[in-house]
């Protein structure tokens, strides 16, 4: 299976045009919850690919406004490269997407293409989910103030937290998605981090005020001060450790998610990611 019956077309392709500011990005990447855009420049036979701003830089970076800033470079591929050569570069790149261009932009193919070409069985699929899933688990407090949660994502490097109750108990889990679902840009409020927590706050100790002044710049993206437990996905997938690559493949795409925790009875011991179906391809 090549990337050309995979990836969506250009003609079926959202994309975001320069000059153009921070807010084209973000409603797009709010009303169809990807990962990241293709920004290009022109139209038609004139049309050039510039190269991909994502929802993380979005957050990271509320300061800037110029889309052209925002831009990051990655990898291409091409319409005959073939799926499993495409998963080591995503694997290697920590690409979520990745556009197909030869000349022009042809396409883009995404993760979540390569997940559904396991679930179908148009590549391999066998490999059991105990040997693929992380051990290593990204956890968040249920009562956690959001902003905190964000900041907490982004310092470990992963999309996802497991939500833990007052028991230690998995309760749902909260992803990059949906804090960016419920983000808004704010124009003309300085120091709008100094109301993330109240004086008497449980939550109001120096370290966090800190997070939230270098979070929220004069211009900036605010998210929502409740705690995580309103945000989260409550009801949540799980998968046990000899299921298939393929079976989890399937789960994820029927359930519109990018990680499922690995369990064994009621007990969390590790998540099995996207990226890591995509590993077992590599491998």
């Amino acid at each position: 299976m090549n990337v050309a019956d995979a990836m969506t077309s250009r003609e079926s392709l959202v994309t975001v045009s320069l000059p153009g500011t921070r807010d084209d990005a973000l409603e797009y990447l709010q009303e169809r919850q990807f990962s990241s855009i293709p920004v290009v420049k022109g139209e038609g036979d004139g049309e050039e690919f510039r190269g991909l701003v994502s929802r993380r830089t979005l957050i990271e970076r509320p300061d800037e406004d110029q889309l052209a800033l925002l831009v990051e470079d990655g990898p291409t591929t091409t319409s005959d490269t073939a799926i499993e050569a495409l998963a080591a570069t995503m694997v290697a790149e920590g690409a979520r997407r990745v556009p197909v261009v030869d000349g022009q932009l042809e396409g883009i193919v995404t993760i979540t293409d390569v997940v559904r070409a396991i679930a179908e069985g148009n590549v391999a699929g066998d490999t059991q989910v105990g040997d693929l899933a992380s051990r290593t688990v990204n956890a968040v407090y249920a009562g956690t103030p959001l902003p905190v949660a964000e900041r907490e994502l982004s310092h470990s490097d992963v999309p996802y937290a497991v939500v833990l109750d007052d028991d230690g108990e998995m309760c749902g889990v909260l992803t990059e998605a949906d804090i960016l679902d419920v983000a808004r840009v704010v124009e003309g409020e300085a120091r709008t981090g100094d109301s993330i927590a109240g004086q008497d706050d449980d939550w109001m100790w120096e370290g966090i005020k800190a997070v939230g002044n270098r979070y929220f710049p004069t211009r900036n993206v605010e998210i929502p001060t409740e705690p995580v437990r309103e945000f989260m996905t409550a009801d949540v997938v799980s998968v046990g450790t000899t299921r298939t690559a393929r079976e989890a493949a399937r789960a994820m795409i029927t359930n519109d998610i990018e990680q499922i925790p690995l369990v064994s009875g009621s007990e969390l011991i590790g998540v099995v990611r996207d990226v890591n179906l995509l590993e077992a391809l590599d491998g």
